[in-house]
């Protein structure tokens, strides 16, 4: 295999009398296997940058050139591909993939090998390539790359959200500057970028046996790198309770955690803790007691036996008798096995050092000028019933402390999705039980969690988006007072997009008060993911600053800090107390959320399956089968 051919990723030309690139909006069409978070944004990056954006979901060779031929774009960009681009497209036409691993690192595996190898690779040097299209995977010409430095104890999928999106973005936007109208090849570069560090060639796929956990070999180290390699898919590859699993959601022991698990068996579950079940390991190399806390799984089907596996295949009727596994929380999946287990609570105030948990809470600040900090890290931001009634205790329990300012920090990689989609579709599987009966739940369990906010008026609330947010998760941020963001979150201010939903979460008394009636049922209506900076813009948040998570959470936590002791502190208070009472005698709070519970009693229970059928298709991640007009802009 031949290597790439390393460009600059600086924007400027070799010479006066060189063509001009980037000199003018571009049509581009993103082509991708999903509209992901990194597609959603370069979506929004590049609409911001001017140029005119459509988005076609890659389902064929055949549909891909067809849309090739609607859009007619100066540049294609694949941000996230599982099939080659077809030859007549790339031949023709500028096409840019983007592919997680610096120049000269290739193959359908980049990110799993680079969290696999960091103990190899102790600078954790690493990058994002945005390179030609060509015959070969991830060998054309590069056309702009950004170094990024891997984060000690991530996992594959917190880094693909954070700083593989960031720099993807970046790379992108500095690739197009030097766009030829009319040329395939880039412009040419002054000076030739630095080689990286780190070239490791053509890596293959990372392979089941590669993954595979012995818990009587692996300690929790090794456990930890294994699931984080493989968190969001496909999952690291294991035995729970006697059954086949794929593990997600790692997290370490503490070591007193492990040594009140030391009797027990390597790959025993010993407690349990919110979603989470804790498993011995091996000891590690020092003979010091391992243990892990995996708080999401999916049961895999048993191999056949032989005689099974030559059988003639079971007959339609059988097959969807057993549906396929769910990915959910370990105490869900082996709910008997679970219950069995002692339970090992933690307190929500607690020192970071005492151990993992879902929910953590904290203060600083002096006296009358003081901050509390509320974490609710639940896994991707799904919050089932179990997380909104925990999310509720943890809001009471601020509700208690004396404090000026309550920061709604979310989870690190995402604020809040909303709602449960895998527990629901779960629920349908219970006898006595049904998905559209957990649904309702569902609802009223988060609308409760947006109660708690928005009567808690004796305070100020920040909610601080230090990741996406989406669907009820953008509609429980806006119960808040105050609503922070920095540059790199993405919003999906809506809900139409799971099958027509109508949207709870009290949207319908926080979103036109903040933009009014008209901008609310437009926005709503759009259903296209929307930018902090735009977001702000329009008044849908209160403010962007911050370039990345770490810079928003220090900004964030000085800003909460000088709101506590500002001199105006009670003229706030006061003035949020009377627009409340006001806002209650005029309509109130229960009214609102009647009116969105009966629509979406309709969307749960009424004749039109859409959420059902919507559903369904997002948890098990079946193929499009189109892409959808909002975002095929080429095909209206």
């Amino acid at each position: 295999m031949r290597s790439p051919t390393v460009l600059p990723v600086a924007p400027e030309l070799d010479g006066a009398d060189a063509p001009q690139a980037g000199a003018r909006p571009l049509r581009i069409l993103l082509l991708a296997h999903a509209f992901n978070g990194l597609t959603q944004r370069l979506f929004v990056a590049l609409r911001a940058a001017g140029h005119q954006v459509s988005v076609e979901l890659d389902i064929a060779d055949a549909v891909t050139e067809e849309a090739v031929a609607l859009a007619d774009p100066d540049v294609l960009i694949a941000p996230f591909l599982k099939r080659r681009i077809p030859e007549p497209v790339w031949r023709q036409r500028v096409c840019l993939v983007v592919h997680p691993g610096p120049p000269g690192d290739r193959g359908p595996s980049a990110l799993d090998w680079a969290v696999l190898r960091q103990r190899e690779q102790p600078s954790r040097a690493w990058g994002v390539t945005v390179l030609q299209a060509s015959g070969e995977f991830d060998a054309g010409t590069v056309w702009a790359w950004q170094p990024i430095t891997l984060r000690p104890e991530a996992s594959k999928a917190s880094l693909y959200r954070h700083e593989v999106t960031q720099a993807a973005t970046r790379a992108t936007l500095a690739a197009l500057q030097r766009f030829i109208p009319g040329q395939l090849a880039p412009a040419p570069l002054a000076a030739p970028l630095p080689q990286p560090a780190l070239r490791t060639g053509w890596q293959p796929l990372v392979t089941r046996a590669q993954r595979q956990i012995d818990w009587a070999r692996c300690s929790a180290d090794t456990v930890l790198r294994l699931v984080r390699s493989a968190d969001g898919a496909p999952g690291a590859c294991a035995t729970l309770f006697g059954q086949p699993v794929r593990l997600f959601d790692a997290h370490a022991a503490t070591a007193a955690e492990a040594r009140r698990a030391l009797a027990a068996a390597p790959g025993q579950a010993v407690a349990r803790r919110g979603p989470a079940v804790l498993l011995r390991c091996a000891d590690d190399a020092d003979g010091q007691p391992g243990a892990v806390w995996i708080g999401q799984v999916r049961r895999e089907a048993e191999a056949p036996a032989p005689a099974a596996a030559e059988a003639a295949p079971p007959p339609p009727a059988a097959a969807e008798a057993a549906p396929p596994p769910l990915k959910l929380a370990a105490t869900l999946a082996f709910v008997a096995e679970a219950a069995a287990l002692p339970d090992w609570p933690l307190p929500l105030m607690r020192d970071a050092a005492d151990g993992w948990d879902e929910l953590h809470y904290s203060e600083f600040g002096p006296p009358r000028g003081r901050v509390g900090w509320l974490e609710f890290d639940f896994h991707n931001g799904a919050m089932g019933e179990r997380a909104s009634r925990r999310l509720v205790e943890a809001l009471r329990f601020a509700r208690g402390r004396d404090t000026q300012v309550l920061v709604l920090a979310g989870g690190a990689d995402f604020f809040s999705n909303g709602i449960h989609l895998h527990e629901i579709e779960q629920a349908a599987r219970v006898p006595g039980d049904s998905a559209a009966e957990a649904s309702l739940r569902a609802i009223e369990a988060i609308d409760d969690v947006a109660l708690e906010i928005l009567t808690l008026t004796d305070r100020l609330t920040i909610a601080g988006l230090r990741g996406n947010a989406g669907a009820g998760g953008c509609f429980l941020a806006l119960a808040a007072d105050r609503v922070w963001a920095h540059a790199g979150v993405v919003l999906n201010p809506h809900y139409k997009n799971m099958g027509n939903l109508y949207g709870s979460e009290y949207w319908t008394y926080t979103l036109p008060r903040r933009i009014g009636a008209d901008a609310a049922r437009a926005l709503m209506q759009g259903r296209l993911p929307l930018g902090a900076a735009e977001a702000a813009a329009q008044g849908v948040i209160d403010d962007c600053f911050g370039t990345d998570r770490e810079d928003f959470e220090a900004q964030l936590a000085a800003a909460a800090l000088a709101l506590a002791g500002a001199p105006e502190w009670p003229a706030l208070v006061q003035a949020k107390q009377a627009r409340r009472a006001a806002d209650e005698a005029r309509r109130p709070l229960a009214a609102y959320r009647a009116d969105e519970l009966a629509q979406m009693r309709r969307n749960f229970f009424g004749f039109d399956p859409s959420y059902h059928v919507a559903r369904h298709h997002f948890v098990h991640r079946k193929p499009h089968a189109w892409t959808p007009r909002h975002l095929a802009t080429h095909r209206r």
